[in-house]
This record gives structure tokens, sequence and C-alpha cells, in this order.
């Protein structure tokens, strides 16, 4: 950044803390244990945390990373040289040369997709590996679970790729755990019948953050690696591991401007909140153009202020919101605000905010703007 929008000048950012990562990387591996692999999934941004800071410091803690696109893959591959990346989302045709001669790894969802793939790959002097996602439940992409004997089959003597490993995904691992298993069960009896059948397959996974919380002890079922997303970055879809967890991400702006506004005054667009009593009200330079969701609007979020929570007023704008400064008389221009975060003895976790906005925490994460400027501790 320019030196006249130094540390001064900030007024709305986030903090992305590098040795909070570092802290998760290692609970993560104590909880699944040494002899299962982590492929980091950093798409979208490193779920907005940034990408490039991101991948650098996890490239020698992990085995591989997960990307959703050709282009996701080819920033990270900049930050990230010598580690295997793993292209999760299927590719568009013109996309699949750029992805072979990159060295990236597709995930294929079926024999067309692989015949294709095994077209480029005429002529190479080596094999390209390839990954099979079979689909257990997940109703997205992949091969279904009762062809995926005869479609690994004829992918594995196609020339030119080489079938390393075979992947799911698991839809409800946070919310029905009797569904779940029963698709773990299913997905243990797919991998075993593609053993039987003489395929060597060198990786499986199917353990998102969920699944790796609640069901990493059947590896057999799980795979020789997980692919955490959410849990890297501090923010556990299973309320009971957060305390093994150090969030990553904290959300700040800066007070602009503190007005009394007396009893009886509409308060932002569309005056759908009134003041009741005269009222010490803060505008804070973070709106809806920055990823602070306008689904916020009179819901009873808050931010912290002074190490209080601050009621948010009336709806959320595109650059500002307004919140209620009665309780913190301290408050002035310039004051730091927290949007996700802790402050003092307060904390708004990114798990609150997406609850008040009727959302999830990946939601809050991925669309936080680039205006948002990200500052690396």
């Amino acid at each position: 950044m320019s030196a006249l929008l130094s540390e001064p000048f900030r007024r709305c950012w986030a903090e992305v803390d590098l040795n909070a990562l570092r802290h998760n990387v290692a609970a993560i591996r104590e909880h699944v244990g040494a002899n299962v692999g982590i492929m980091a999934v950093v798409k979208a941004n490193a779920y907005g945390h940034g990408v490039v800071e991101i991948a650098r410091e996890l490239r020698y803690l992990v085995e591989m990373f997960g990307v959703a696109s050709v282009t996701e893959a080819l920033q990270l591959r900049r930050a990230a040289p010598g580690t295997g990346i793993v292209v999760l989302g299927p590719a568009l045709p013109e996309e699949r040369e750029v992805l072979l001669r990159s060295g990236f790894i597709p995930v294929l969802s079926s024999l067309e997709e692989a015949q294709a793939y095994a077209k480029l790959a005429a002529g190479f002097p080596k094999p390209f590996s390839v990954h099979l996602k079979i689909d257990t439940g997940m109703g997205r992409i992949g091969v279904w679970h009762e062809e995926a004997v005869k479609v690994a089959r004829k992918i594995a003597t196609l020339p030119g790729l080489q079938l390393s490993g075979v992947a799911t995904h698991l839809p409800v691992a946070d919310e029905d755990a009797e569904a779940t298993r029963a698709q773990l069960a299913l997905w243990a009896t797919c991998v075993s019948e593609l053993r039987k059948a003489g395929l060597s397959i060198p990786v499986v996974h199917a353990l998102n953050s969920a699944g790796t919380i609640l069901f990493n002890a059947g590896h057999a079922s799980g795979g020789d690696l997980i692919r955490p997303g959410l849990i890297l970055y501090g923010s556990s879809p299973v309320p009971e591991f957060q305390s093994r967890l150090r969030p990553v991400l904290a959300w700040k702006s800066r007070v602009t401007l503190v007005r009394q506004v007396p009893a009886g005054r509409s308060v932002s667009y569309g005056g759908t909140f009134i003041t009741p009593a005269p009222m010490r009200v803060a505008t804070v330079c973070a709106g809806y153009a920055d990823g602070y969701s306008r689904h916020l609007s009179n819901v009873g979020a808050e931010v912290l202020i002074g190490g209080r929570r601050c009621p948010l007023l009336g709806r959320v704008t595109m650059d500002q919101i307004l919140v209620d400064v009665s309780g913190v008389p301290q408050a002035a221009v310039g004051e730091e605000v927290v949007l996700i975060g802790r402050q003092g003895g307060e904390e708004i976790a990114v798990a609150e905010l997406a609850a008040k906005a009727g959302t999830i925490p990946w939601e809050i994460f991925t669309t936080m703007s680039s205006r948002v400027v990200r500052y690396y501790i």
C-alpha cells in the first residue's frame, strides 16, 4: 500500500493472524493423528483470508491444496510452487489443457471428462494424475456410486492418465449424524469394491471440516486425506470443537461521526428504526459494499466499541452503519470498531454474525470485499 494509506488511515480492514492459522493446523493434526494427510481448502481467496499469504504460510504444513477452479489454481501456484494442487470443481473444456500443462490434479465427474483429458495428454512424457469424484449423497458432481467401479476401471485403462485418488463429499456432516454414518458406510463399501476390482488408488478423501471433527475415527471410510476448510480459519461448524481453534481473522472499522439524536427521529433508509429516546449514535465506515451483510439490519446485530457491545440501528447501507454508543461515553471519531473479533473481554464470533444474518460463516468470510484491506500478523 501507499505510504499515504498506512496505519493511521485504516477505515475498514481485516487482521489475519498467521500464528492462529499454524495453531489450527496443529490442532487438526492432533485430532486426526499422524497418518492422515491434509488437503487445505483455500478456494474463494482462502475463504476471504487472502490465498497468497495463507498458502505461503501453509505450504510446508500440509500435503496438498484444494481450490475450486483453474484460475484459482494458477494464482495459488505462484504462492506455493511444488505443492500438489487439486482442482475440486469441473474444468471448462477450454481450461483442461492449461490444467494439465500446469500439473494440477483435476477431479473428474464422468468418463467423458476422463477421455477428453486422455486425448490432451497424448504425447506427454508421463501420465497425469487425476481423481475421480463419486457421488454418495451430495447430488452435485461426480459419478453415481452405483457406476463407480465400472467408470473407474475404464479410466484406469486410458493412456496418459493415472487414477491416483477417489473422493466423495458429505452434505450433512454437521446436521445429521445418522445420515452421515450411512453415507460413510456406503463410501467404505465403494472404496472396498474399487480395490477388490484390482484398482490401486493411493489417495482416498471424503472428510470436510465437520466430517473431520465428528467422523475421523474410521480412516477406512474417511480416507488417507482430509479436506478441512472452515476449521483452518478458526471457525468450527461443531460448537464443541471451537475451544480448540483460534480465529484467524478479525474484521475492524472506525467511527467517522458521533451525533446526539433526539427521540422520535428515523435512522437510516426506510425509517425502520425510530429513536425511542435521545441517543448517542455513531456512524461506522463499513457497509454492504465491504461485505457487511444488509441482512444484519434490524436483527439485533452488534459491534464492539470500547470493549462494549453496541447495537446496530436501522438498515445497513452501502458504505456505513449506525450504532448506539449511548453506553460508551468515551466513543469518539477515529475509535476502533470490531465487527468480528475480540475487544476487551467481549467477542463477536463469525458464527454469531452469520446466525444474525440468517446465513453461514462461509458466506460471511467469502463475501468480505476487496475494499477490506487485509493485514497479516
